[in-house]
């Protein structure tokens, strides 16, 4: 097992970062946030907490939120332009940071795709280097399901989207950085895991990451010093 000061050389000396994206990248869980649109935010609320808990697989809670949530087309561009993702403090800079270091920066998310790109273009994130869900739809806009063939539709998706990353890209240290159970269980195959609780601490993410963070500042800094 890695120390705390293995983990940072790790962080400072990464191939690739990936971030996780809701209460991450961003301060709202995006289906939550779809959820309330839509008009049935409590229900699903539950549900995430739940999920987000372990105690549930991922692609049962999904299949079951969106099964109450049913969004249509319109009603997700509808989200996205007038209640946009509100990025948590302190991710461009970090980004960009990284992006300047040379090393590649990821987005790889249980959320839904076409949400997840319109983030990754603020904090210029290129949207091939987005993994996440893909939600479909009718030719009349109606919700039909998601592709459940997404590794990210599935307990266990981000390691597997690492896994596939480090294949591709020969990557030898990738990070994953992250609020959640789904993320802390990406390492291995990461190599280091930052459990973020800057936005939502989940208790046994808090008891179980060697490196815990809740400001992304915390990680700048880390960069700068070396």
């Amino acid at each position: 097992m890695a120390s705390l000061l293995e983990l940072k050389e790790i962080f400072r000396n990464a191939d690739a970062v990936c971030f996780d994206v809701d209460s991450t990248v961003i301060r709202e869980e995006g289906i939550d946030e779809l959820a309330k649109f839509c008009g049935v935010g409590d229900a699903v609320a539950e549900m995430t907490r739940r999920a987000m808990g372990g105690s549930v697989t991922f692609k049962a809670a999904l299949t079951a939120r969106l099964g109450l949530i049913r969004p249509s087309w319109e009603q997700v561009q509808k989200l996205i332009s007038e209640h946009p993702p509100q990025l948590t403090p302190g991710i461009r800079e970090l980004v960009s940071r990284l992006h300047q270091r040379g090393i590649q920066v990821f987005l790889i998310s249980g959320g839904f795709q076409s949400i997840v790109e319109h983030v990754a273009l603020q904090v210029n994130i290129p949207a091939a280097n987005v993994f996440a869900n893909r939600l479909k739809f009718y030719f009349n806009g109606e919700y039909a399901g998601f592709d459940e063939s997404q590794p990210t539709a599935e307990s266990g998706g981000k390691g597997k989207v690492i896994s596939h990353l480090k294949e591709q890209f020969r990557f030898k240290k990738v990070v994953m950085i992250g609020d959640g159970a789904t993320d802390m269980e990406a390492c291995p195959p990461a190599d280091c895991f930052i459990g973020f609780g800057g936005n939502v601490i989940r208790k046994q993410v808090k008891e179980k990451a060697k490196w815990y963070i809740t400001h992304f500042d915390e990680l700048l800094k880390e960069l700068e010093e070396r």
